[in-house]
């Protein structure tokens, strides 16, 4: 995808000029059709979420393996969510999005897969539900359908895609964008160095970010932990959900 580069505008009519009329044109239609299928994918988000009933989020690598530790971990979690009436949001993906799904298939739960287009990786899990199965060209669209319909975050080792929603979902609540709502990392061999880096530099070396920010997630190594760490923040802070 190119960037977009932003135009003042002298600038904007003498790329008009240049291009002559028919090319100037077909760029409107280009961006007009893009703004439709935003609108597009936005709507078949909201319409299909709505009606699911209240999910946590599972997110993590797509090339994490069948046999790691942290699907195992990531697939029991699921399964135990489930049984406390939560639906599960994947990425739709394989790796630990997969094992999300499959765990909750496996607890007879709702199993949510937010898959995105991409040059690789990428191709839906076979443990999504067949109606819940949505598919998405835009990544902002995708991470708006994850915060809006997501009860808590639980982010297991992965790259930077798990980086970015971890990141952001932190980023609104901090800002007070959204409502505040469970943030858990699982995996402390993994998640200890970039909190410890957190704590040191972002924290008491530059000053970036407030104590309070630290509040705004749980680390974690367990599946009984992560899920304990949902439960008891709605059965704590907030009204049981009515499921």
């Amino acid at each position: 995808m190119k960037p977009q580069i932003k135009m003042n505008s002298q600038t904007h009519e003498k790329l008009r000029d240049a291009l002559g009329p028919k090319d100037w044109n077909d760029i409107k239609a280009q961006n007009s059709w893009h703004i439709f299928k935003i609108m597009s994918e936005f709507v078949e988000g909201f319409e299909k979420m709505s009606r699911i009933g209240p999910c946590v989020s599972i997110f993590g690598s797509a090339r994490t393996k069948t046999t790691s530790p942290y699907y195992l971990l990531a697939e029991d979690i699921a399964f135990k969510l489930v049984q406390h009436g939560y639906g599960i949001i994947s990425g739709g993906g394989p790796g630990i999005m997969e094992a999300a799904n499959k765990g909750a298939q496996k607890g007879n739960g709702k199993s949510v897969g937010l898959n995105i287009q991409l040059p690789f990786e990428q191709k839906h899990n076979a443990y999504i539900d067949s109606d819940k199965n949505i598919h998405f060209d835009y990544f902002f669209v995708r991470k708006t359908i994850f915060l809006k319909y997501s009860q808590g975050f639980i982010a297991l080792p992965g790259g930077f895609g798990t980086m970015d929603e971890l990141f952001e979902s932190l980023t609104l609540v901090q800002t007070n964008k959204i409502a505040q709502f469970p943030v858990v990392l699982v995996g402390k061999a993994y998640w200890t160095g970039l909190l410890e880096w957190i704590k040191t530099t972002m924290l008491h070396e530059e000053y970036n970010i407030s104590s309070e920010d630290l509040k705004l997630f749980t680390l974690v190594d367990t599946a009984d932990e992560a899920v304990k760490q949902i439960v008891d923040f709605y059965t704590t802070y907030l009204l049981k959900p009515n499921f």
